[in-house]
């Protein structure tokens, strides 16, 4: 070859694509989930911290290349070993000079293996010991699935970070930087290509650098240039055709090893594609398979094993289609048996669908937790029924019409346990409804009978026990159950991936900040809190978790977001991929120019396609204490019949709806009039998308005298102060004594309603 794919870094031939591999992380192209902006490995190279990691991914998606600008970019002393070339000597020499090193110079030593999965159990224990003491720091690099392929011991002390396949538009970037570099690549000539070359490259390429840099140095080295011909100065053109492009990348082999990654992760496609009815994708991974040789029995297995799992009783009949193709395979073989395949895939992908068989499995765990009796009604009365009275009590089903009779058939400690729930699927929405039925009815047949024999012991507290108030709070309220929910809701908003990056505004209570870092652990989740005191507590909190990756707080004002500049200063991000907030503006008062510059402030701190989830209880839709008089209390009282409650009712309506001000105990106007029209159109105007829903909320609490006192007292409640000029004084004395006497019997339902809002940045 000639000098023209000499690499002027190495002094000699070298492949194309490793002349162009990056030196620095800025280099790196794709595999933001992992490299970019604020991700974790990215800071974890950057700080020159790194603990064992093992990359995990196709070829060609960048693994060694990382491996690389890490010994680049590390103060430590950098070996590498390539498990295909080497083995246990290699590996003791290897540790040797790592604890010299360590011993005489006190200098880490990062060890780079690449293809590790290709050593054996035995040699990837030889490397075990000397990452468990600290002596290596281990970097991994394979193409198969290490939960499988590597030594556990090794994966549970690594960090696994998957490489994806490159998407069009970074090849391309990669191929456009080979064209361009003029110390590493082609940039010294003047390449041109015609149209639709190399877009075909890069298309063919399905995600594979190397395979693209390989096939455009092969197609570069077949083209001759413009009146030369293998020793252009430089300057020339050369330009590659369409034909030369489809020469240079011929049709690529399947990635399918029938005992590796590929040949699980395909029939896992096809499976998925089967069990959610998409015809068309099961045929495609079928057609897969098929052309890369797979065994028929293989897959008429797993369509068997489908049909009995994920279509079950919704159709009884396919799985008879199923082992009849299977049947017809045996007698065709190729080519004509793909019809048997083809049809047994089909009338699977086609069929209604239920997976109600897995209900053994519910069964088999509680015989695997408690070994029950037979009932004594359903023992064998033919040996030993006149000695122990076996069977007795057994109702006969043929003695009684329909064939059927309520009884019990569970063990004693079982009775009512439910396993199997009949789909609404096919067939067996047929026999729904009847199953139901009887359940209903041999329940109530069981309970009833239970009811005589139920133990009469009762429970009893004393009014006067010390700890009433929180015991009853304990016992009556649901808020856990609530906030869970709500945290729930809101992650269901924005579809957290394992990389992306978070930032949770007013996070003090701790709820949206758990979880986000329980959902992202290859990304960044940042939070902002009101104080010191909040940051310190969160930070105890989270390491008492024992969650691995501690998030980074900073202290911001609450229900406010900073500026890209802050968050790079606070975070070392500037950008994120989602923002989350839950009732932001509680202590604060919250309208129109609080939401506006909310909004804007996210729309610079969202990446394109980010996502703010926010939830939000405005007063207007908070609970009215008319509603508790008319719904929680006394229907027969007083109060009701003199129409008192409707009273409160349109003065509550005229406090909430703005023809009232209200002021916080910090002096702060308190605005109460806003609703979800107003929250909508300040992310509207900020250029999102929006989606705004409405939960009813709810909740047992239990209301004290002093709550009351609070309640009703003009100079200490706005509330309190509009009601008692707004009423008489009688009529506001006669709503306090009616209070006074629901609160005595127990808990009251609270009810309100909190905004949901979805909105997505645009552009």
């Amino acid at each position: 070859m000639s000098e023209l794919f000499t690499s002027p870094q190495t002094g000699g031939e070298s492949p194309l694509a490793d002349r162009m591999r990056p030196q620095v992380l800025d280099d790196i192209i794709g595999q933001d989930h992992i490299v970019g902006h604020g991700r974790l490995l990215r800071r974890a190279i950057q700080a020159d911290r790194l603990s064992s990691l093992i990359f995990y991914g196709p070829p060609g998606t960048g693994k060694t290349s990382l491996a690389r600008v890490i010994a680049n970019t590390t103060s430590s002393a950098f070996e590498s070993l390539n498990a295909v070339l080497t083995g246990i000597k290699d590996i003791r020499e290897a540790i040797d000079r790592a604890s010299d090193r360590q011993r005489l110079y006190g200098r880490r030593t990062i060890l780079f293996v690449d293809e590790v999965h290709r050593w054996n159990k035995a040699q990837q224990d030889g490397l075990l010991p000397w990452v468990e003491n600290g002596t290596v720091i281990l970097i991994g690099a394979t193409t198969e699935n290490p939960f499988f392929e590597v030594n556990r011991a090794l994966v549970s002390r690594s960090r696994i970070f998957q490489l994806k396949p490159l998407e069009n538009a970074d090849l391309m970037k990669a191929a456009q930087r080979a064209v361009n570099d003029k110390d590493r690549g082609y940039g010294k000539w003047k390449l041109s290509f015609e149209d639709g070359a190399l877009e075909h490259l890069v298309e063919v390429s399905s995600g594979d650098a190397r395979s693209l840099l390989n096939a455009l140095e092969l197609a570069v080295e077949t083209s001759p240039p413009e009146g030369a011909h293998w020793s252009p100065p430089e300057g020339s053109a050369i330009h590659i055709s369409l034909e030369a492009a489809e020469e240079s990348i011929q049709r690529r082999a399947l990635l399918y090893d029938r005992d590796g990654d590929y040949h699980f992760d395909t029939i896992s496609a096809f499976i998925k594609s089967v069990r959610g009815s998409d015809p068309d994708a099961a045929l495609y991974w079928l057609a897969k398979m098929v052309r890369a040789g797979e065994d028929p029995a293989f897959i008429f297995r797993r369509m068997i094993i489908l049909a009995m799992e994920d279509v079950g009783l919704a159709d009884p009949s396919a799985i008879t289609t199923v082992i009849s193709c299977a049947e017809a395979f045996k007698r065709l073989g190729f080519p004509e048996g793909n019809f048997a395949l083809s049809q047994a895939c089909l009338r699977l992908a086609t069929a209604a669908k239920s997976n109600t068989t897995l209900a053994f499995f519910d069964a088999l765990a509680e015989v695997e937790k408690e070994d029950a009796e037979v009932p004594n009604h359903l023992r064998d009365a033919s040996r030993d029924a006149e000695s122990f009275g076996h069977g007795e009590g057994y109702v006969y089903p043929h003695a009684y019409r329909d064939h059927w009779a309520a009884q019990q058939y569970l063990p004693d400690s079982l009775r009512g346990r439910i396993f199997y729930t009949p789909s609404c699927s096919g067939d067996e929405a047929r026999i729904r409804d009847s199953v139901l039925q009887r359940r209903e009815i041999q329940a109530a047949v069981i309970l009833s009978d239970a009811a005589h024999s139920a133990s009469t012991e009762a429970l009893t507290w004393s009014a006067s026990a010390k700890g009433r108030e929180g015991w009853f709070k304990r016992l009556e309220s649901n808020r856990s159950a609530l906030l869970l929910a709500n945290r729930d809701a809101i992650f269901a908003r924005c579809s957290l991936a394992r990389h992306d990056r978070v930032l949770i505004a007013a996070a003090g209570d701790g709820l949206l900040l758990w979880e986000s870092l329980r959902r992202t652990p290859e990304g960044l989740t940042a939070a902002l809190v009101d104080s010191d005191e909040a940051r310190e507590t969160l930070v105890s909190v989270t390491t008492s978790f024992g969650i691995e990756e501690l998030p980074l707080i900073s202290i911001y004002p609450s229900g406010s977001l900073p500026t890209p500049n802050k968050a790079e200063e606070f975070f070392s991000c500037r950008t994120f991929d989602h923002i989350l907030a839950r009732e932001p503006y509680n202590r604060m008062g919250a309208g129109k120019s609080a939401f506006e510059a909310f909004a804007k402030a996210a729309a610079l701190l969202l990446t394109p396609k980010g996502t703010v989830a926010l939830l939000q209880s405005p007063p207007l839709l908070g609970e009215r204490i008319s509603r508790i008089l008319t719904e929680e209390c006394n229907s027969s009282s007083t109060l009701k019949r003199t129409s008192l409650a409707e009273k409160l009712a349109r003065a509550e309506e005229a406090f909430f709806s703005g023809k009232s001000t209200a002021t916080s105990s910090k002096g702060q106007h308190l605005s109460l009039s806003w609703d979800g029209k107003t929250l909508q159109q300040a992310f509207i105007d900020a250029g999102f998308a929006v989606e705004l829903s409405v939960l009813d909320q709810q909740e047992e609490r239990l209301i004290l005298q002093k709550d009351l006192a609070a309640w009703f007292a003009p100079d200490k409640s706005s509330w309190g102060s509009f009601i008692s000029t707004s009423l008489d004084e009688s009529d506001v004395s006669e709503i306090r004594l009616t209070l006074e006497d629901r609160i005595k019997a127990g808990p009251l339902t609270w009810k309100w309603r909190s905004l949901l809002l979805k909105a997505v940045k645009q552009g």
